[in-house]
């Protein structure tokens, strides 16, 4: 897909579930699907786009499910699914790599030997050099979700925008799978999203983002395209703001 037009968002955050690189499995990592989605960050990496990553970690490990479902304290649940977004930070930088995209994984639980601190200046300092950084681990700490984690990053690195990739094409009055009555919204307010309970990020990172006047983008993940269509400012998904 190739276009003319500038780009809407000169920084971005990409907020990626763990269950975006299952593609057609039901568990682990898809090294094609890390492939496809290395090949449009490229593309937007290639329209001189500075691009961060916060992935999580579903696909391999969810903390607040397994401690409900095996009685596992929550804290020491949540740090064994902070160590599964390691394993996907790891295979994203892999496939962003194999394209020549230069990229760094950093982790908010310091682990030197495969990844970087994150330091804040000296992810902006990645960022300043086009390189693809990406954030794992989360915050570091449990009780917190990666959406909080893509809020606190975005903002304190001042990027334009979140970009929260999902399975459907933007936020609705209700779960479009179960109820085909359900209509999207084009646009909400942050204080909307809390009133309603609207599940577009938990309720820490709405706060965040509206605390910073950081605007949310949601969008269909499957349709191969979209990221950079999202990125040229094209009217697809739901935007927060």
């Amino acid at each position: 897909m190739s276009s003319s037009k500038e780009p809407a968002y000169n920084s971005i955050l990409l907020k990626l579930s763990g269950e975006a690189l299952l593609g057609d499995q039901e568990h682990g990592i898809d090294i094609e699907m890390c492939a496809s989605l290395a090949a449009q960050i490229k593309e937007i990496h290639d329209m001189g786009v500075k691009i961060a990553l916060v992935v999580g970690g579903g696909n391999i490990f969810r903390g607040q499910v397994q401690s409900k479902r095996f009685g596992l304290d929550r804290s020491v649940a949540d740090y064994m699914g902070m160590l599964a977004t390691v394993l996907n930070g790891l295979a994203l930088q892999n496939a962003l790599e194999k394209l020549d995209v230069q990229s760094r994984v950093m982790t908010a639980i310091e682990m030197s030997a495969v990844a970087e601190p994150y330091i804040r200046r000296r992810a902006l300092r990645h960022l300043e050099k086009d390189r693809v950084v990406i954030f794992v681990a989360g915050t570091g700490n449990p009780y917190f979700t990666t959406d909080t984690a893509a809020a606190l990053r975005a903002s304190e690195l001042k990027l334009d925008v979140i970009l929260k990739a999902t399975k459907v094409d933007g936020v609705y009055t209700d779960d479009p799978v179960t109820n085909k009555e359900a209509t999207k919204f084009e646009s909400l307010k942050f204080m909307d999203v809390l009133k309603r309970d609207l599940k577009v990020m938990d309720a820490t990172a709405i706060s965040m983002c509206m605390d910073n006047s950081l605007p949310i983008v949601v969008f269909n993940l499957l349709v191969e395209g979209n990221i950079k269509r999202v990125v040229l400012g094209e009217n697809i998904g739901t935007v927060v703001k």
